[in-house]
């Protein structure tokens, strides 16, 4: 091409110089009307020069804008199609549907632009998809109003990153328009019937109806058939009646020639399963409409990827700790960063009421001090309700309402149920300083992450529950023999650091199994924990008291000498009399004790409590052999004297 033009340029040049001489010759010959010829073809030999250069430029130009044009949809096909083979369960759908809209749109006499721009759109209708959490996108069931509302600005994203390409076509008004229903219900504008462009009523059914044929993870591909079943039926409603009847005539035709176009694996995947119709994921009722505004396609994606990587983050926190004070300050601190709030307060049900476990942030004093009656107040409401509440009064929790003494500069709350595998548990609630601070936005968060904290929460109070029932007496719920072990072993590992006293007092109950077998193992338990409570409440502050089994029972006395423990061993068996009594009129009911003293008796719990058991024991024989002296045993005398033999 460039070699012809410069030898045309030559040619044209050549001729015109001979034209130039033959018009000069004539001119002094005064041969004018020769002379006129000549200057006439030569004039006409450049304006053809000059319209052959000036075609060649142009034709440049196009092709430039061609391939520019065709460069940027090859860069952005790319994209679109990578992250539709990050789900496995669409691929080869943007294939198909550029194919059946093509065809489609042929039929409708749409010219070679507008074909080139349906092409383009069908390729990347779902872009504007970058700007939404893949957890909405992926979400195995049907959206909530709040995942559907987030959901709706793909178009609106999509088609503003398409409007930055600058296609020679209008590619941006078909994607942003492809959600658009016939009727006028669709979104992002509303609009309806042929003010929709007619490119994105074909790409609107088109997209329907391989969707409904393709797996996705909440349900099974439908048949061809039965996707047409659907997409017909809502002709009029939702799709423009033409193209739904071209498109009825034609899809067994058209499906054919999208496997012939498209690779093995599209092969395998078009119109192969079939199964129940399901709801479909984003066709969730909703009464909002999303008013469009000028996105910024870059922070909403940025703002979508950030979010999944600490839901991720939350999620493995969670999973990692079984301490009931860990897990929840683990979701207040990663919550933070989602949802931005000046104070949290997870309130955990105990039965009719709720109370704080976890508080932090602004008034975090007043909101520790609250126990909120279910079904009360804001958040009393929602764990009862097993509703959310959005932008609520926070100044109705039950406790500080018009109280003068309690200020709160709280304006706003978000408050969702913790709903676990048994029901509702309690509620998290975030409050700001801001009226109408949280957004729909921070509630769809909220909700999607509940049920997990709710979970976790479920596991740190069984496992919190285990620990204590391994080393708690449940009956009693005094420290288990475990719990007594341990406890000794770190008290002697202390006094033999400090050389400090030590007393090991073990008590048991005579005559308990009388008790037990005149008056029922029932009542048997009664006197078990009366005499277990007032054992403690009469012990100081610094001693344990423990449970072995049956009714022997252990006192670790720090400091207690062999004479203040004989009067200790008159006390503990007046409250066995007393604790006798209450089931019975008579002083059935008695203790012996013996004691062990560390460092003499002993330098380990395993020697202490074999002496102090031994003389316990003695004392239990002595009472045998004077059963009938019940002034002695009140007073503890025998006891006395089993305490050092």
């Amino acid at each position: 091409m460039r070699k012809a033009s410069k030898l045309y340029l030559v040619l044209t040049a050549v001729l015109g110089m001979i034209l130039a001489l033959v018009s000069f010759n004539s001119w002094h010959s005064k041969d004018y009307l020769w002379f006129t010829v000549n200057l006439g073809l030569a004039l006409a030999v450049v304006a053809l020069s000059s319209y052959y250069l000036y075609s060649v430029q142009l034709q440049k130009r196009k092709r430039l804008a061609e391939e520019i044009a065709a460069l940027h949809l090859r860069t952005i096909e790319a994209l679109a199609i990578a992250i539709e083979a990050k789900d496995h369960s669409s691929r080869g759908h943007l294939q198909r549907v550029r194919i059946f809209a093509t065809e489609i749109g042929k039929e409708l006499g749409l010219s070679p632009t507008e074909l080139e721009a349906l092409k383009a759109a069908a390729i990347l209708h779902d872009i504007g998809k970058l700007a939404v959490p893949e957890h909405i996108t992926g979400k195995p069931g049907p959206l909530t109003p709040e995942e559907f509302e987030k959901m709706k600005i793909h178009p609106s994203v999509g088609a503003e990153i398409l409007q930055r390409v600058r296609f020679p076509y209008p590619v941006a008004p078909i994607v942003r328009a492809h959600h658009e229903r016939w009727d006028g219900s669709g979104y992002p504008h509303g609009l309806a019937g042929e003010t929709i462009p007619l490119g994105a009523r074909i790409l609107s059914a088109v997209d329907c109806f391989d969707a409904l044929a393709s797996e996705r993870q909440y349900r099974l591909a439908l048949s061809l058939d039965e996707a047409m079943q659907y997409v017909v039926a809502n002709a009029g409603k939702e799709f423009d009646p033409t193209v739904v009847e071209i498109l009825k005539r034609r899809y067994e035709e058209l499906g054919q020639l999208a496997v012939q176009h498209a690779s093995e694996e599209m092969q395998g995947r078009l119109g192969i399963k079939t199964g129940a119709e399901t709801p479909l994921a984003g066709l969730a009722e909703s009464g909002t409409r999303i008013v469009e505004k000028n996105l910024d396609f870059q922070a909403s994606i940025a703002a979508a990827r950030q979010e999944v990587q600490m839901l991720l983050e939350l999620t493995q926190d969670l999973g990692n700790s079984l301490s009931l004070e860990d897990t929840l300050s683990v979701v207040s601190t990663r919550l933070q960063k989602l949802v931005p709030y000046d104070s949290i307060a997870i309130w955990i049900q105990d039965g009719d009421v709720l109370i704080p476990r976890h508080v932090n942030g602004k008034n975090f004093r007043l909101f520790s001090s609250l126990e909120i009656p279910l079904g009360q107040g804001l958040s009393g409401w929602v764990a009862q309700n097993a509703e959310p509440i959005l932008n609520g009064n926070p100044s109705v929790e039950p406790g500080y309402l018009n109280d003068p003494t309690r200020f709160s500069t709280l304006r706003a709350a978000l408050s969702v149920p913790l709903e676990g595998l048994g029901g509702v548990i309690g509620a998290l609630t975030l409050y700001r300083a801001e009226t109408d601070a949280f957004s729909r936005d921070h509630l769809r968060i909220l909700l999607a992450i509940s049920s997990k904290i709710a979970l976790s929460i479920e596991n740190a109070v069984k496992f919190q529950q285990a620990q204590t029932s391994a080393t708690t007496d449940y009956l009693t719920g005094l420290p288990n023999a475990r719990s007594l072990f341990l406890h000794l072993d770190r008290e002697l590992a202390r006094c033999k650091r400090t050389g400090a006293a030590l007393a090991v007092m073990v008590c048991d109950l005579d005559r308990f199994k009388h008790i037990n077998d005149v008056y029922g193992h029932l009542e048997g338990n009664k006197v078990l924990r009366a005499f277990a409570h007032n054992l403690q409440e009469n012990c100081r502050e610094y001693d344990y008291v423990a449970r072995m089994g049956g009714d022997e029972f252990v006192i670790v006395a720090p400091g207690l000498a062999p004479e203040a423990a004989r009067h200790k061993a008159a006390l503990i068996n007046s409250l066995a009399v007393q604790a006798g009594r209450g089931v019975c009129s008579k002083g059935t009911l008695s203790a012996s004790i013996g004691a062990a003293f560390f460092v003499t008796d002993g330098a380990d719990a395993e020697q202490l409590l074999a002496v102090a058991d031994r003389r316990m024991y003695s004392a239990k024989r002595m009472h045998q052999a004077r059963p009938g002296d019940r002034q002695q045993l009140e007073l503890g005398l025998a006891q006395g004297v089993a305490l050092v033999n």
